[in-house]
């Protein structure tokens, strides 16, 4: 608006000076050789203008030819760099579209059309990168070397090369120049801290840390936060040698990261080392309220040397209630409670932990409580098959590495402060859906069973089988074995009582139907109840069914009265017995006396093996199969 004003007042003012030379009385005359020119003076003024503006115009023509070879130059070298900056434009949008053979044509003619341009050496080193010309890559990095105004560039593109073929000494001087030349430069700092955090060396990352929070690379947070865990590190690296550096470092770690469970843990237990007990239980408690740990939980336990478990269950419970209703503390009082002998309470508190949240190491503490408490083999197995299946107990974890300790910089992508406690991912949860009972968690009590036995088989049976098929001395006397009865235990009776109860059968009164049998039957118990081998009552070796009598009752009452006292007073009695037999009688003894004459023969007779080879014997493919014969049953 204030241009438009201007031009109006200067259209003004010239076309007032007009007509004010206009109204000028008389005129102008020029006179030269005798001619004379007359003219009013509005017109000599213009004339004049008119003869100034082709005087300039022609002075200007004579200008544009002199002039005209540079003008040709200077349009020849703009139109050549309007087309490199083309060809570089189109080679960078082949770049980024991982078109490495087009990107390098444009690069070229980019680098033909414009020299010295550091675009298109970037542009040419990239390409050689992605299409994998290392060695002209890292050649053409370092040409930018010798240029002040491209040695960032060079120092950064070497970096990203040596990170590229695993060479961390030279990634790391490249980093440490780019730093030097350039101090703000983010990629540099970060990059030297790592490094010098992988290599351990602490006292130059604590210094790079201080350069980045100066530089503003990074923000206050997390400069305290690095700062803790390079002070716990260098803390953990001193504790033997130098004890008390290394407690004013983890102090400090601890005062600027109050959640850091190493850095509390170092300083507790250094804490203890110099008898300042309060101040070490401070540095738990401090922590245990916002990231509880075990680790936390053994170091305050033994805050104080030379107490006893009872004493450390009792602190260890005082740091649970900090933070209830914890699967840590529980675990913590538990394994306290166990070091204490104090079952029930280990017990009640891994049972809150497995009905909360299951752990693998709940399920092993469950074993060990098993084995220390009652030494049952069975349970113990029992939930150690269970803890295989378990969920993953938590861990530290960082890039996908789990580690049982702490460590301040990750070994895979060199970052600080990665590693995370937590339950480690990717990994399957073969319990989901699982329940436990709450009979597991009692204690294991031997209930004594009741089982069923088959009837004893009396020798009219065998003599009823005798008929259908030849009868087998071995199993008559095993089933007379069987019929006889069962030896109380004497010393026993005051805990453990078998008792056979036999039911007649109404159809049948003389034959027993079913014996059931109470006590600790088919337990390692009922070893204390089996008979002795000389205990055992002589058997009949002849199976015929003319020698197998039945016996009088009298016979009866006293081979019952024999087994149940010592075997010199059990042979005496049998041998009256069989006296007084005999003379009641006398047929019946004679078929003895033949009894006894072929078992002397069959003693006479050669041993006859059962097996013609070893079990284990596969024999010869020629060999024919022998027909097994039906062996005796053994029943427990």
């Amino acid at each position: 608006m204030i241009r438009v004003l201007i031009f109006f007042a200067l259209l003004f003012a010239v076309a007032l000076g007009f007509a004010w030379m206009a109204d000028l009385p008389g005129v102008i005359s020029i006179s030269w050789d005798g001619y004379v020119w007359e003219q009013p003076p509005v017109v000599v003024a213009l004339v004049v203008g008119i003869a100034l503006a082709l005087f300039l115009a022609a002075v200007w023509l004579v200008l544009v030819i002199l002039r005209s070879p540079k003008i040709a130059s200077r349009f020849f070298t703009r139109r050549r760099k309007d087309k490199g900056y083309q060809a570089l434009s189109r080679g960078l949008i082949a770049l980024g579209t991982g078109n490495a053979k087009l990107a390098r044509k444009h690069g070229l003619d980019a680098d033909k059309l414009l020299k010295e341009e550091p675009a298109t050496k970037l542009l040419l080193a990239q390409t050689a990168q992605l299409a994998g010309k290392d060695e002209e890559a890292r050649g053409r990095f370092e040409a930018m070397l010798d240029d002040p105004e491209t040695r960032a560039l060079g120092l950064h593109g070497l970096f990203i090369e040596a990170e590229r073929h695993n060479e961390p000494v030279a990634a790391r001087h490249y980093a440490e120049e780019a730093n030097k030349a350039v101090p703000g430069l983010e990629w540099a700092g970060k990059a030297v801290l790592g490094y010098q955090a992988v290599a351990s060396h602490w006292e130059q990352a604590l210094a790079t840390l201080e350069r980045n929070y100066t530089s503003k690379l990074i923000d206050k947070k997390t400069y305290r936060r690095h700062r803790a865990v390079i002070l716990t590190a260098l803390a953990q690296k001193l504790e033997e040698g130098e004890p008390e550096r290394a407690y004013t470092m983890a102090k400090e770690a601890h005062g600027l990261a109050l959640d850091l469970v190493p850095a509390a843990v170092i300083a507790s237990r250094l804490a203890t080392r110099r008898g300042d007990i309060r101040k070490a239980s401070k540095i738990i408690e401090a922590t245990w309220r916002l990231s509880p740990h075990p680790d936390l939980a053994e170091a305050y336990s033994h805050v104080r040397t030379g107490d006893s478990a009872v004493d450390r269950l009792k602190r260890v419970k005082s740091l649970a209630a900090l933070r209830a209703n914890t699967s840590v503390g529980a675990l913590a009082v538990a394994r306290a409670a166990m070091d204490a002998r104090e079952f029930d309470e280990a017990r009640e508190q891994l049972k809150n932990v497995l009905r909360s949240e299951p752990m693998r190491a709940a399920f092993l503490m469950m074993a060990e409580l098993e084995e220390a408490e009652h030494g049952d083999k069975g349970r113990m197995r029992d939930w150690l098959s269970r803890a295989v299946r378990a969920p993953q107990d938590k861990a530290w974890v960082a890039d996908g590495v789990v580690s049982a300790e702490w460590q301040p910089v990750s070994p895979v992508t060199g970052r600080l402060d990665a590693f995370e406690w937590k339950t480690p991912s990717g990994l399957p949860d073969p319990s989901a859906g699982e329940t436990i009972e709450d009979a597991l968690f009692e204690a294991p009590v031997l209930q004594p069973t009741r089982a069923a036995v088959e009837p004893p088989i009396a020798p009219e049976q065998a003599e009823m089988a005798g008929s259908t098929e030849t009868a087998n001395p071995e199993r008559i006397a095993d089933l007379e074995l069987q019929a006889e009865p069962a030896k109380p235990a004497a010393k026993n009776d005051a805990k453990e009582t078998e008792a056979v109860k036999t039911e007649p059968d109404p159809k049948t009164p003389d034959t027993p139907v079913q014996a059931v049998k109470e006590g600790y039957e088919g337990t390692t118990d009922d070893v204390g109840h089996v008979k002795p081998v000389q205990d055992l009552p002589e058997t009949p070796t002849d199976a015929a069914p003319e020698a197998v009598d039945e016996p009088s009752s009298q016979q009866k009452t006293s081979e019952t009265e024999v087994v149940e006292k010592k075997p010199e007073e059990a042979a005496e009695k049998k041998a009256e017995a069989e006296v007084d037999n005999a003379k009641a009688n006398p047929e019946k003894s004679k078929g003895s006396e033949a009894r006894t004459l072929e078992t002397a023969e069959e003693l006479d007779k050669p041993i006859a093996f059962p097996f013609s080879r070893m079990p284990d014997d596969p024999g010869t493919d020629d060999e024919e199969e022998e027909p097994k014969e039906p062996r005796p049953r053994f029943f427990n």
